[in-house]
């Protein structure tokens, strides 16, 4: 799909590590213009750095998606500079605290729900009128395996990425005759800081998880990455709604 995305301006959301870094760098390699946001200035100044020194065209600003003066900030400049939006990636989020249902605090769940479910949601209030008005666009949000099925010790990341799979449906529903696909991606275990933070570094717990999945093996940012560009790309034309668990086999049985 080299070049599927010549000269769409795309945004990722949580752009700074991780799956949104290497999103960012896909949907360059593409051929579109990137726009990274994220509270982590550093590591988004890198991602966009980082692509502009590979020939392509990126600039970051710092976002934070709970906040609704700051995404409706980020889309205003969008425009002003590349005059539209045509990808979005929402994909900010964090996984919060482990603790049993009963013993997550309130704050816990205040924090994981503002960045995972109201950060999206706040991200398509403003995209999604800035879409309506070009005649189009593509929104890919970013769920979880937990947005599908339950995960034990996570009650407010579990609530919220199932919050935004349905989100995801409601808006592809509402929007799909105004030219706009949504859809979502439901990462498994991804290498990467998440699991290592959720293993505390033991290799025998990384074991585990990797038992789990009939793959034999964690995802990469890159598998993910190319289903995201995927969805926003023409191939992709007749999908909406939809939520494409990216698992390894983890929740088939």
């Amino acid at each position: 799909m080299r070049g599927g995305l010549q000269n769409k301006i795309a945004l990722v959301t949580g752009g700074a590590l991780g799956i949104g870094r290497v999103c960012a760098f896909t949907f360059a390699r593409e051929g579109a213009r990137v726009v990274v946001a994220d509270i982590d200035s550093e590591g988004g100044t890198k991602t966009a750095q980082t692509i502009s020194k590979n020939g392509g065209q990126a600039f970051f600003v710092r976002t934070d998606v709970c906040k609704a003066d700051q995404v409706k900030a980020l889309i205003d400049r969008i425009v002003d500079i590349h005059g539209r939006l045509d990808c979005a990636h929402n994909n900010a989020g964090i996984e919060g605290n482990m603790a049993a249902t009963a013993d997550c605090t309130e704050a816990n769940w205040d924090r994981v729900i503002d960045i995972n479910l109201k950060g999206v949601w706040l991200c398509m209030k403003y995209q999604i009128p800035q879409m309506i008005r070009q005649g189009g666009g593509t929104i890919v949000n970013t769920s979880s395996i937990g947005g599908l099925v339950g995960v034990q010790n996570l009650p407010a990341y579990v609530a919220s990425k199932h919050g935004v799979v349905g989100l995801t449906k409601s808006a592809a529903l509402e929007y799909a005759k105004r030219g706009i696909r949504i859809n979502a991606v439901c990462p498994g275990f991804i290498e990467g800081a998440l699991v290592e933070r959720l293993a505390g570094g033991d290799p025998k717990i990384i074991a585990q998880f990797i038992s789990r999945y009939p793959l034999g093996r964690m995802g990469t940012p890159e598998e993910i990455a190319e289903v995201v560009v995927w969805l926003c790309s023409d191939a992709a034309s007749f999908i909406t709604g939809h939520a494409l668990a990216v698992d390894g086999g983890r929740i088939a049985g």
